[in-house]
């Protein structure tokens, strides 16, 4: 099972300028073969289907616990097309005016036309995501070996893509994944020395580009998270110091884990977007029923969530 916290993994900045090619671009991150929705599935599939649990237990842990890392990962991406795709100035925009004519041409149109300006399981090219992006051997070795090679294309996509994309939401989110994909690139190497003995920790950085070098990727390596292997769950997924540990292989620091989930953020409470409907051509209706409800149900007044 798993348990859902309303935080996402690091802060994002408010909707600012739209930026629609710059989010077409970041579907990639989400959707593509190397992106969060395949690293998020494949190592879910992979726990699945683990045999000898016990027997192996130290692997298993580790596969589980990053899958559930990875759901977050997703959150965030998504969370970012999102806040990329928000035009702050059109909550006073209503159909049927022309409030969308600006975005014709540019970028994927079904971010407008399906996704209430919102992030979609597809690639950068508006391809749907692809279930034959899973792979799930069965075999240990080789389902860690595609792990770490997954993970390696997705810091090389990450960085293509802070190349490609100015908009800071997206600089804040490949700073986050380049550290925090960084740590599951590790893990993976170490249970791979740990049960072949092959020494993967020689390839990094893969590709070789320093991580301190970006600017984005240097609090989050200042707090120490490209060390830190965090465990979600209350009570399971104990064996993980069994392999996530030794030395960092870019820093010689030591590898850690943290015996609780991250506390996360919350997350921008984005702007209504009537022109597309979202969440409805009149949200102002939608909130008087919410309110109504709550008062119905003996809530407090105002909604309880908390947001940015």
């Amino acid at each position: 099972m798993i348990l859902r916290i309303d935080r996402i993994a690091t802060e994002l900045p408010p909707p600012s300028d739209p930026d629609p090619a710059g989010a077409a671009a970041v579907q990639e991150l989400l959707g593509g073969r190397f992106g969060e929705m395949s690293t998020f599935l494949n190592y879910t599939f992979q726990s699945f289907n683990f045999r000898n649990r016990q027997g192996a237990r130290p692997f298993y842990d580790l596969v589980a616990n990053i899958a559930a890392e990875e759901f977050g990962h997703v959150e965030l991406v998504a969370a970012t097309i999102a806040t990329m795709l928000t035009d702050p100035s059109s909550e006073k925009t209503k159909a049927p005016q022309d409030g969308l004519a600006d975005v014709k041409g540019i970028g994927n149109p079904q971010h407008v036309i399906a996704g209430g300006r919102g992030a979609l399981p597809q690639d950068s090219n508006g391809r749907p995501w692809n279930g034959d992006y899973v792979f799930s051997s069965g075999d240990l070795v080789e389902d860690l070996t595609h792990n770490f090679f997954l993970e390696t294309g997705a810091r090389n996509n990450k960085l293509k893509v802070y190349e490609m994309v100015e908009h800071p939401a997206a600089r804040a989110l490949t700073g986050y994944l380049l550290v925090r994909g960084g740590v599951h690139q590790v893990a993976y190497a170490r249970a791979l020395e740990c049960l072949t003995g092959a020494d993967l920790m020689k390839l990094f950085p893969a590709p070789r580009i320093p991580t301190e070098k970006i600017p984005e990727c240097r609090p989050h390596l200042e707090r120490g998270d490209h060390l830190r292997l965090y465990r979600f769950s209350p009570e399971d997924y104990q064996e993980l110091p069994a392999v996530f540990t030794g030395p960092h292989p870019e820093t010689g620091e030591e590898l850690e884990v943290i015996d609780e989930a991250p506390e996360g953020v919350p997350a921008n409470d984005l702007p209504a977007q009537p022109a597309v409907f979202a969440p409805d051509y009149a949200p102002e209706e939608i909130s008087e029923i919410a309110e109504k409800l709550r008062k119905a149900a003996d809530l407090p007044k105002q909604p309880t969530g908390v947001v940015a």
